[in-house]
């Protein structure tokens, strides 16, 4: 058995596609994975599968909670060897441990190239600080996420790839549960 990690995005945020975790628990375990367990209640998941890769369940799980929960939302699949080589490289050691929730992952659907991140690296106006790693996108936000014009929105248009993005107190959680 591979354990795997789901971040759901956009999930209830303001209001905004609401789920209960416990609805989406018992669906994931319904569709036969195992050991379901939820962080927080933004959608993040973690549970075991015989899968040998997300492209074998991605899109099942997809439009499981489309059709059943009505909730329209992108999918970012890790394994749990991924997660924790997250955890491992991190550029931003001294922010994890002083101010862990002004430090970002951000998990993309692809990895972007160096063109790409100069074109990202140009765009942010704050302190803001950046790197790239694999599919993941290291942001620190000194002043605050709230007024930062680095959105994720930008984020998206800048490298051309879909993402989401968890707070380094989060990314913590969620490696305690694949332990």
């Amino acid at each position: 058995m591979i354990t795997y990690i789901t971040l759901l995005r956009s999930i209830n945020l303001a209001g905004h596609n609401k789920a209960k975790m416990v609805e989406l628990r018992e669906l994931i375990s319904e569709l036969g994975f195992g050991n379901v367990r939820s962080v927080l209640q933004s959608g993040n998941f973690v549970f075991d599968s015989d899968a040998e890769s997300p492209s074998q369940f991605e899109d099942v799980l997809k439009e499981a909670v489309e059709d059943r929960l009505g909730l329209k939302t992108a999918l970012f699949v890790r394994t749990a060897k991924e997660w924790a080589a997250t955890v491992a490289d991190n550029p931003f050691p001294d922010e994890a441990k002083s101010d862990p929730a002004h430090l970002l992952v951000v998990f993309l659907k692809g990895s972007p190239d160096r063109k790409m991140m100069i074109t990202l690296e140009k765009a942010i106006v704050g302190r803001e600080q950046i790197h790239a790693k694999g599919r993941q996108l290291y942001i620190v936000y000194p002043d605050g996420i709230g007024r930062s014009r680095l959105t994720n929105s930008l984020i998206e248009r800048k490298l051309d790839t879909h993402g989401t993005a968890r707070n380094w107190n989060t990314v913590l959680k969620v490696a305690s549960l694949t332990a």
